[in-house]
């Protein structure tokens, strides 16, 4: 999403319920473009900015890995790439568009499902990288990354945007709302023998300002409320769409950690 304090004034109509529906339904949901929300919702951004991060240590990078890349974008957003230079994604829609767009920087990109080992020999990167993975296999990082190496990656934190995973599915217990955590992380990269190097967590503040921004929200964000749709939650959908007429914008916080851990040398 995009970062601005307010909505512009010629925002869709608050006020046309059924067209800003059908506006959110019709917008596409490949990638990790975020463009569609412009003026629609704001999310606050990390202060580690990590696309310039991540780019700087590309730049010094001789193999990298970009794993869960969505469509592509943050890795193409740098402007030096390592002279062998990998990604994966898992969703086929994801895997063309990345395709496209990466393939002319020389970036291969290898479709791998999300939960199956990394298709790649051990030891095979300096750099490994990834924003937003579903879920960070730590041991398969360990395995691919040469000793020395770098696992440079910002994740989801726990109850990200809660706020709207409530609201239509109601309290979550405290197990769901702790997955994620960077605690739970950090134990699970140190067994598979990484050593951190900087973790640094953050909450940020979003807000939506019409419902069709909620809708094109949880429809590309798809395992925030798993089986999400119009017509399941029209009634609780037209609530929301009154309540931020009647209030502002829907508030909610996603929650960012930042990790950088290092694959001991050889002894």
């Amino acid at each position: 999403m995009n970062n601005g304090p307010t909505a512009p004034s010629d925002r869709p109509d608050p006020t046309a319920f059924d067209a800003l529906v059908a506006e959110a339904q019709a917008a596409p949901t490949e990638g990790w473009d975020f463009s569609w929300f412009e003026g629609r919702a704001t999310e606050a951004r990390p202060s580690w900015r990590y696309a310039e991060a991540m780019a700087r240590r590309l730049a010094r990078a001789r193999a990298s890995l970009d794993v869960q890349t969505g469509g592509g974008e943050v890795l193409a957003s740098a402007t030096t790439l390592p002279p062998l230079a990998v990604a994966t994604e898992g969703w086929p829609a994801n895997v063309a568009k990345a395709t496209a767009l990466l393939h002319p920087r020389g970036v291969a990109v290898v479709a791998s499902p999300e939960d199956a080992p990394l298709p790649f020999a051990d030891g095979a990167f300096d750099l490994v990288t990834s924003r937003h993975p579903v879920r960070a296999r730590f041991g398969e990082i360990a395995r691919v990354l040469r000793p020395g190496g770098t696992y440079f990656a910002q994740h989801v934190g726990p109850a990200s945007a809660f706020e709207v995973v409530e609201y239509f599915l109601g309290p979550q217990p405290p197990e769901v709302r702790a997955a994620r955590h960077p605690d739970r992380e950090r134990a699970e990269a140190e067994a598979a023998g990484l050593e951190v190097v900087d973790l640094r967590a953050e909450r940020l503040r979003m807000e939506f300002f019409d419902v069709g921004a909620v809708v094109h929200f949880l429809r590309k964000v798809v395992w925030m409320v798993p089986g999400f749709s119009v017509e399941a939650y029209r009634p609780r959908l037209r609530e929301l769409h009154e309540r931020i007429e009647a209030e502002g914008p829907f508030v909610a916080h996603s929650t960012r950690h930042l990790f950088e851990l290092r694959k001991p040398p050889h002894p």
